[in-house]
């Protein structure tokens, strides 16, 4: 079930360890969308810590928190601009979202199709969404002192078969939050360290999350009998010229005329 979002203010804005693991998860955003002028950008679940750097380029920014996890006004300071929803009933209309990111939303889903129909029906053509949960081989889901730890963790290919089946085609992958889930001095210290050395040796497998960009596929129109019409086109100057056929009791013209 979807974590409260009293637990999830507390992490990620209260403590050292959700601080650092905001800065991690964040910067690798950055580095698949470096910008999104003029564009809609749509957070899910609780991925309104990973837009702020978007709030003055982007022509408009939502925060979608589902009912069972709670809302919370967005961001502190400003205009608010998150907004509680159903997760299977977005109040968004089809085709409007250029940039869509889902974080905390799809694996403590106890419906992640429904989750996954909506990112399909709300992104425009030719737009992206960036899911983001937690490794299934990292340190992060085995230990539930983060929000990582709950729910159902993803391997990359688990995820990308996921995607495929609701009309997205994955693009690109990475991995964040290399450094171990600890609120230890040492670790909290080190932790910029290790998520450098740790992209620079794998950047793709062994963080604590897994994030996949995927684009929404969309398909030509088609009319029945079009196809068969093309494949069967006239052919009327193909063949050779074929002289008329006279009926019976039929007189030519040059017949007449010899008569005459």
């Amino acid at each position: 079930m979807h974590l409260d979002v009293l637990d999830l203010r507390q992490f990620y804005y209260r403590t050292r360890l959700g601080r650092i693991a905001q800065k991690s998860v964040r910067d690798q955003v950055v580095r698949f969308w470096p910008e999104a002028k003029g564009e809609t950008m749509v957070g899910f679940g609780f991925a309104v810590p990973l837009m702020r750097p978007y709030l003055n380029e982007a022509e408009r920014v939502i925060g979608l928190m589902p009912g069972a996890q709670g809302v919370m006004p967005w961001p502190p300071g400003m205009k608010n601009v998150s907004v509680l929803c159903h997760e299977a009933n977005w109040p968004l209309a089809s085709g409007t979202v250029d940039r869509l990111i889902c974080m905390h939303g799809i694996e403590t889903s106890q419906q992640p199709s429904v989750v996954l129909e909506e990112c399909q029906r709300v992104l425009a053509p030719g737009g992206r969404a960036l899911f983001i949960v937690p490794n299934r081989g990292g340190l992060w889901a085995r230990r539930d002192v983060t929000p990582f730890g709950f729910g159902r963790p993803y391997s990359l290919g688990q995820l990308e078969a996921q995607v495929k089946e609701f009309g997205f085609s994955p693009e690109r992958h990475r991995a964040a939050l290399f450094a171990p889930p600890s609120h230890g001095r040492f670790w909290l210290k080190s932790s910029e360290l290790v998520e450098k050395m740790g992209r620079k040796l794998s950047n793709y497998y062994a963080g604590g999350v897994i994030m996949l960009e995927a684009s929404k596929q969309t398909y030509a129109p088609t009319r029945p009998g079009l196809a068969e019409r093309v494949r069967r086109p006239l052919r009327i100057l193909d063949s050779a010229p074929q002289p008329a056929t006279r009926q019976k009791g039929e007189i030519s013209v040059c017949e007449t005329g010899n008569r005459a």
